[in-house]
């Protein structure tokens, strides 16, 4: 059995993507539009990779896929919060990679998925999120500009409020369904309105979601 550094990672996360709402592949699904193409983003409001602290630095990746992600051939870029140290940037680069995890968690999923890599980036990066205004901003000056609201009622407006519960997810076990408006620069160009976006709690770790 294979022997893991002792990392954690807790924080709010958003998810943002080309989906309706909902995201077809939370249901093993063919994506919406045939392709995936997403910015995500997470604050880490408690972390650690072994000895080194994580602790309230902010994340955020821009993924496009040609097909399901499954299928694979996705590029990723990531954007790494440049109050990270050197220590903390090569740690969360780890993680990211699914290099420090179970094959069958979420970041080595993921990773697995992607054969083009673009080189990463240490800038200013911020993500905000209020699941119960259903709101958040992925911010990335020059790389990531994520809006969320409410999905609006269309005959007055009012928020609706919708849930996706996943008790055997690999990413999170529940998150708040809202209105995503994004646009992306960088090595990967994404413009999209009124798409699907997710909101939830982060807790990983070395062998995935921390349930306890």
């Amino acid at each position: 059995m294979a022997t893991y550094i002792d990392w954690r990672l807790r924080g709010p996360g958003v998810d943002l993507c080309n989906c309706a709402f909902g995201c077809p592949c939370q249901f093993n699904a063919q994506p919406t539009h045939g392709k995936c193409e997403a910015a995500v983003g997470f604050h880490i409001v408690e972390g650690h990779f072994g000895d080194t602290s994580l602790a309230d630095l902010h994340v955020a990746c821009t993924f496009a896929w040609p097909g399901p992600i499954h299928e694979g051939q996705g590029q990723c870029q990531a954007f790494i919060d440049e109050r990270a140290s050197e220590m903390q940037r090569q740690a969360l680069l780890t993680i990211l990679c699914g290099q420090e995890q179970e094959p069958t968690a979420f970041f080595a999923i993921f990773a697995s998925t992607v054969t083009t890599l673009h080189e990463p980036q240490f800038v200013p990066v911020e993500v905000r999120t209020d699941r119960a205004a259903l709101t958040a901003s992925i911010r990335v000056p020059g790389a990531i500009d994520g809006r969320v609201e409410p999905i609006r009622n269309p005959m007055d407006g009012s928020p609706h409020r919708a849930k996706v519960v996943l008790p055997e997810g690999f990413e999170f076990a529940e998150a708040d369904c809202a209105s995503a408006s994004f646009n992306t620069a960088g090595a990967i160009a994404l413009d999209y309105v009124g798409t699907n976006a997710m909101l939830y709690d982060l807790h990983m770790g070395p062998s995935g979601i921390i349930r306890a």
